[in-house]
């Protein structure tokens, strides 16, 4: 897609190289909004959260209604930093709204990268005249390259949704390719939209699309100190302002906001540390949604079976197992289990039965073979017990991954 796809009008965005990162390349992005934004924000779980988190906790219950954007840093997690490491993410967010010329208070600021090191503060804050300076619409690209820390490659995704007679237009950007787990990934996310919604909607269509996105994805079980998505909506679409729930324009938002979320956490999975493999793990028939989540997560951040998908082997059993450990409601003679995979989305082999109330079936062993040895593999297990329904993004778990991490810090 070309650059000018991704604006959303109203917002500028900058990534620029500041000298955090070793290695030179892009390492400090900020969004920006020419109006005074609407915001809402989801934060890690974690309970050692990093000094911008709370920063940004703080901001958010001050000020939700007319904030002007987001920095973002890589390189440097600015997690476990004590006093100083707070100071230095006010610091960050004072010196980007002096260069903006807005007020204060109206600067979130994300940061990513290793835990326990102080922000190099001399080379960041030369760095923000640069990254204002090189503010405009057409800046996305350049964003999603700046935030990216073990990342192979940029996420950088856009939709647009009719609303009110108006074309509403949203782009995001995450990074995130390790310590990715639910509430939330060691993932950083800012989305940007021009849509009119009142701000408490905001943040309620926020949660409900990370509830089916960022929130259903796992890599290796660890949820990091630093994980935030952002949304900011500058109201410029012109688009009758949106007050109610039971409105069916907040629905139609929700729902790109849900497809934008969904293809941002998608592409994390698919870019994980080591991963040879995407794999979707789809459990239907639970007591509830939540227990049909809690079985697809059980089975998704499993080590037998994410090496399982690793080594090409039909492993099933690992998979029943992982149900069975789950905590769940499980009644063995009324389970079933199905595989399919592919090279690629939409070229998938036919999905193939290998468990019927609980027991394996005459399945040739090459047939099942062939499919866990797929790039993408789709796993389906029936618990035939209710309604619940439940899809979560994992990958396979590589001796690149341990080598990735063993030396993180070097």
């Amino acid at each position: 897609m070309q650059a000018s796809e991704f604006v959303v009008p109203g917002f500028d965005a900058a990534g620029v190289a500041a000298g955090i990162k070793k290695n030179g390349a892009l390492d400090l992005a900020l969004i920006a909004s020419r109006v005074p934004c609407r915001a809402a924000a989801v934060f890690t779980l974690n309970r050692f959260p990093a000094a911008p988190v709370q920063y940004d906790r703080r901001l958010l219950a001050f000020n939700p209604t007319s904030v002007h954007g987001v920095v973002i840093n890589s390189g440097c997690a600015n997690a476990c930093t004590g006093v100083e490491g707070a100071a230095n993410a006010r610091r960050t967010a004072e010196a980007v709204e002096r260069a903006l010329g807005a007020g204060d208070q109206t600067i979130f600021v994300m940061s990513t990268g290793v835990i326990g090191v102080q922000l190099p503060m001399d080379r960041l804050l030369d760095g923000i005249p640069a990254v204002v300076q090189q503010l405009r619409p057409e800046g996305w690209p350049d964003a999603a390259r700046a935030i990216m820390t073990t990342d192979t490659r940029p996420k950088l995704f856009t939709r647009s949704v009719q609303i009110g007679g108006e074309t509403v237009r949203l782009t995001g950007i995450a990074k995130g390719a390790g310590m990715i787990h639910p509430n939330m990934a060691t993932m950083l996310s800012t989305l940007a939209t021009d849509v009119h919604m009142a701000q408490p909607l905001l943040q309620q269509a926020l949660h409900a699309a990370v509830n089916r996105s960022f929130n259903r994805i796992s890599i290796d079980g660890d949820t990091s100190t630093n994980d935030t998505v952002l949304l900011l909506a500058n109201g410029l679409a012109g688009n009758p302002e949106i007050q109610e729930s039971d409105d069916p324009a907040y629905g139609a938002f929700v729902e790109a906001l849900t497809e934008l979320c969904t293809e941002l956490a998608q592409a994390i999975v698919r870019d994980g540390e080591g991963a040879t493999k995407f794999v979707t793990i789809q459990v239907n028939g639970a007591i509830s949604d939540q227990e049909a989540h809690q079985a697809a997560n059980t089975i998704a951040t499993s080590p037998l079976v994410k090496t399982a998908f690793f080594g090409n082997d039909a492993n099933w059993g690992r998979i029943l197992a992982a149900v069975g450990r789950a905590g769940i409601q499980v009644e063995p003679e009324k389970c079933a289990l199905f595989v399919s995979g592919g090279p690629a989305p939409g070229q998938h082999l036919p999905e193939l039965q290998l468990v019927e109330a609980g027991t394996p079936l005459p399945y040739a062993e090459a047939d099942a073979a062939e499919r866990f040895a797929q790039p993408e593999i789709d796993v389906r297990v029936e618990l035939g017990l209710g309604q619940g329904r439940a899809t979560v993004w994992t990958t396979d778990l590589s001796h690149e991954y341990v080598s990735i991490n063993g030396d993180y810090r070097t």
